[in-house]
């Protein structure tokens, strides 16, 4: 990521918490502008010119978009009006906002687990993923599946996030588009995400202790997404970030060979 991108960003940011969000319109406007760029190449142009003043950038964002929500508008011309180290950084910019109004709009909804169970689908049926990130299907058809796989399985906000970024995946794995959208959610709402793998399904009061464990080494909120793996046999593992934990029997035994073997 280049400087302009990451000081563009931070400006894209405080916009939005500038911003009132009470419903999810605004996220469905920042999707639907984020795919009206990437798909004209005079729009994309006009909007990612260096030699163009920021607000001239802006001007051409409010005359495009101007029929959308004025709170959607005023996103638009913010993050229209930075300097992007790429045309992509820009979509992708515009994207990142429509997934943080999506947070935004719906405190009380766990976006971060739901969207992990989604990664978790399409990673045990290749099938899926193969016709989600083909570049020969149809977008709208692409959307409209993912709607009928998630109908009463995930919420709306979710169900948007993800019918949304299958529809330009712009050479990205799909799974990548989920953890990439499951980071943004959970830093949106000051947390940090943990993946826990287990044998068995810890109890609530084992969870919410080392939810405060991660909580305290890493100071911020943590969600914990929890994978029941038997491989495990006992014990966890436990993924942050960068940084593993892994205090599994299958781990110590493993150790425990290559110390016999060596």
């Amino acid at each position: 990521m280049g400087s302009a991108t990451t000081q563009a960003l931070t400006a894209t940011e405080a916009a939005l918490k500038a911003t009132r969000i009470t419903d999810l319109t605004v996220t469905r406007e920042l999707f639907l502008a984020a795919r009206t760029i990437a798909e004209s190449s005079q729009l994309s142009s006009a909007l990612s010119a260096w030699g163009v003043a920021g607000e001239a950038r802006a001007e051409v964002a409010r005359r495009v978009f101007g029929a959308f929500q004025p709170e959607t508008v005023a996103l638009l011309t913010a993050a229209a009006g930075q300097r992007w180290s790429s045309l992509e950084d820009l979509i992708a910019g515009v994207e990142a906002l429509a997934i943080r109004a999506a947070a935004i709009s719906a405190p009380s909804v766990d976006i971060e687990g739901e969207l992990f169970e989604v990664s978790r689908t399409v990673a045990a049926h290749p099938e899926l993923e193969l016709a989600l990130g083909s570049r020969l299907g149809d977008a709208s058809a692409k959307g409209s599946l993912i709607e009928t796989l998630l109908t009463g399985r995930a919420s709306e906000a979710t169900t948007l996030i993800v019918s949304s970024l299958v529809q330009q995946p712009r050479e990205r794995r799909v799974r990548a588009l989920l953890t990439r959208a499951l980071r943004l959610v959970a830093d949106e709402r000051g947390r940090t995400v943990a993946t826990v793998y287990a044998a068995a399904a810890p109890d609530a009061a084992q969870l919410d202790r080392l939810r405060g464990i991660l909580a305290q080494r890493y100071g911020s909120d943590v969600a914990l997404n929890l994978v029941v793996d038997p491989a495990v046999i006992g014990g966890l593992r436990v993924e942050i970030g960068d940084d593993v934990i892994d205090a599994t029997v299958s781990s110590r035994l493993n150790d425990l060979r290559q110390r016999l073997a060596g």
